[in-house]
């Protein structure tokens, strides 16, 4: 079998790598760094495209990445420069460098930062009582069955900091795999889908108090077996949700007044990092106070998920994030030790808890929905669709671990159960929503759910709408949570309104019940609107000519590459035709005739498209029609000469007497920009367009325009 191309480089990266780790010039830790985190992104990236490809969470393949190249598999194998491995341990505490996992708890603070400004924070507050019935009976079902199945397995005490932490990391749901699955099967916006969204929010603050009492709890422990008094428990509980909801209120009082500091630095990038820079001080803080340090990046992005920069800063930090959170999971993975996961004791604690987590996420959500207006079908629906774990279980899992709690067995049945049922949950949630029949009781008052699509002519325009319609629906004081970055599916939500959206390609999904219909409809119609007010403005303001004008380039001939985009037999001496049209569709011929085009009359069709919003007559005539297209599979230019001249709408008013035609695929358009300033700067000396025009062969002007 054929080895796919992604994974020979990361081999060949693997074999490679090791020559520079001799190097003198830096200090040997730098070196090992920068050499680690190198083969850590491209394995991380190589493990979540492969889990995509199997329509799994990336976060999957990070986590499994790092079981292999970690220092429990092949990044213990002894290689030049590296004697005990690519990976290795310097303390006694962790199994990678300290310095590594330094990365990985900046990775951490960032995804919890995120997470917390994309929470609705009014949605906790007030918003569905279903939801908040359902994500507390959740929460404490799975977390009282999480701790039992740790006093049953391993022994010790309800609140034994150990048996605190599996009942924590039973509380965590993750919606991203939900949501895709929901809108899927076109319910992101019926009863069950929104409890469950709603639900999930419940969740996440919910897991957060919890961590932080138990940190608090566990630092005045030491990780021992959980023997101290009770009220001395009480007042380290105290303490620690003291400082969670003090700090957490302080921030959501001053929230606005940071927000306005903020943007004192004017620009968005500068400001969103700034307040990355506040999470990290809050972080710091919490760490200091016994806490862990994503309880402060958590709660600095809730105080400002209601600023109106909140989606700024999202925007502007995704970039990090993505940096940044595959290395997390990775390196969670590389803390697994395989010889701890392959024992049956490790095997049968983990299927056992991974049972109770199932059910206890079922059942502890399932029941309450119940008594909320949901029959047994939708209750199941609910019950299936907060089962799965993910970020949030594996950061708490790695806290548990780094800081001696969770030992190698336990840390181990904690990875276990968290992939178990991200793999779990897609099949189960599935087979529920198949089943026929409504999930409630009574018929939903806000009417069925129903699915409209928004076909835009292509994929930049179906973004610019989106993009305009979400800030548009923001500042009417909408909430609009990105439920799964990859597969851009988003909620929006106000009161009792609530719709989602899915953007594929140039369609734009929307799956909205009767009473939200109109303002989807009403939310695209003013975002079109907006878009072609400020594009028509833009066109009647707005003077092309003084983009020339502004030009400083001195007619310097086509590069290597652009001039082989050019073949002579797509160079036609003498155009017949008297039109734009008919030059186009001449030139078009002439690389169609030649292999150069697939789909003659979609090409034309594409380049009069691109024609009619803006003409591409520039001066002195010179004429640069182009589009680009799914009719060709690679780059093509044609050149024709009209020594008389063609009418082109040109910014002179001159006819055309040079025209270079350029096909770009729509997918892969290379060096479209490149070819068309290049070719542009090359016809502005006046001398080299006479040429041209005096050429005899085809060759003659291919000469004349390339190096």
């Amino acid at each position: 079998m054929k080895m796919p191309r992604p994974l020979l480089f990361l081999c060949l990266l693997l074999l490679v790598t090791p020559a520079f780790a001799s190097s003198s010039d830096l200090a040997e830790g730098q070196t090992s760094l920068v050499i680690q985190i190198g083969i850590v992104l491209f394995a991380a990236k190589l493990g979540g495209m492969l889990a995509q490809k199997f329509r799994m969470p990336a976060v999957l393949g990070e986590l499994l990445s790092g079981i292999v190249i970690g220092p429990y598999a092949f990044g213990a194998i002894t290689l030049p420069g590296f004697p005990h491995g690519l990976f290795f341990p310097t303390i006694a505490e962790i199994p990678v460098s300290p310095e590594l996992y330094g990365i990985a708890t900046i990775a951490s603070i960032i995804l919890l930062f995120v997470s917390g400004l994309e929470t609705d924070l009014a949605l906790f507050l007030k918003y569905s009582v279903a939801g908040g019935i359902v994500g507390l009976g959740g929460v404490l079902i799975a977390f009282v069955a999480g701790d039992l199945v740790g006093v049953t397995m391993f022994g010790g005490g309800f609140m034994d900091p150990r048996n605190l932490f599996l009942g924590i990391l039973s509380t965590a749901t993750s919606v991203g795999i939900t949501a895709r699955i929901l809108s899927d099967r076109k319910k992101m916006d019926s009863p069950e889908g929104v409890t469950i969204l709603a639900a999930a929010v419940f969740d996440d603050v919910l897991g957060i108090v919890f961590l932080a009492v138990v940190m608090g709890i566990a630092a005045a422990s030491g990780g021992s077996d959980g023997a101290i008094k009770w009220s001395r428990i009480g007042i380290i509980a105290a303490k620690a949700f003291g400082i969670w909801l003090g700090v957490t209120a302080l921030g959501l009082v001053f929230a606005k007044r940071v927000a306005s500091m903020l943007k004192r630095f004017k620009h968005a990038s500068a400001y969103s990092i700034m307040s990355l820079g506040i999470a990290l001080l809050m972080s710091g803080f919490f760490e200091r106070e016994g806490l862990a340090m994503i309880i402060g990046a958590y709660v600095t992005g809730l105080s400002l998920s209601k600023t109106d920069i909140s989606h700024i800063i999202i925007e502007k930090v995704h970039v990090l994030y993505d940096f940044f959170v595959p290395v997390f999971f990775a390196v969670m993975g590389m803390l697994v030790d395989l010889r701890q996961l392959a024992s049956p004791a490790v095997i049968i604690a983990g299927l056992v808890f991974t049972v109770v987590s199932v059910f206890s996420k079922v059942i502890g959500c399932g029941v309450p929905a119940l008594f909320a207006g949901f029959n047994l079908r939708g209750a199941l629906r609910i019950g299936a669709g907060m089962v799965p774990r993910g970020e949030v279980a594996l950061i708490i899992a790695g806290i548990g671990a780094t800081s001696g709690i969770l030992d190698g067995k336990m840390f181990g049945v904690a990875i276990m159960m968290t992939l178990l049922t991200t793999i779990i949950a897609p099949f189960g949630l599935s087979a529920t929503l198949r089943i026929p029949g409504s999930g409630t009781r009574k018929a939903d008052a806000r009417g069925e759910s129903q699915s409209v699509d928004f076909d835009f002519p292509s994929e930049d325009v179906a973004v610019l709408v989106t993009d305009t319609m979400t800030h548009e629906l923001q500042a009417e004081g909408y909430y609009v949570r990105t439920m799964d970055i990859e597969e851009g599916i988003a909620q929006v939500r106000r009161d009792d309104k609530a719709f989602s959206m899915r953007l594929d390609g140039a369609r734009l999904t929307v799956q909205a019940t009767q009473d939200a219909l109109s303002i989807v409809q009403t939310s695209v119609f003013e975002a079109v609107a907006a878009l072609n007010q400020s594009f028509s403005k833009l066109k009647s303001d707005f003077d092309p000519s003084s983009i020339q004008k502004a030009s400083t380039s001195q007619g310097a001939p086509l590069g290597i590459a652009e001039s082989r985009v050019v073949c002579p037999s797509c160079i036609v001496l003498d155009l017949k035709a008297d039109t734009k049209e008919g030059v186009i569709r001449e030139l078009l011929e002439t690389m169609s005739g030649n292999g150069r085009i697939d789909d003659l009359e979609m090409a034309f069709a594409d380049v009069l498209e691109r024609e009619r919003s803006m003409s591409t007559g520039m001066q002195n005539g010179i004429a640069l029609p182009h589009a680009k297209t799914d009719a060709v599979q690679t780059i093509a230019a044609a050149i024709g000469l009209k020594r008389g001249g063609v009418e082109f709408q040109s910014l002179d008013g001159k006819p055309a007497t040079i025209i270079v035609l350029l096909a770009t695929p729509r997918k892969n358009p290379g060096a479209h920009i490149q070819f068309l300033a290049g070719i542009g700067a090359a016809l502005r000396d006046e001398a080299r367009r006479e040429q041209i025009l005096a050429a005899t062969s085809a060759e003659e002007v291919v000469r004349l325009i390339g190096v």
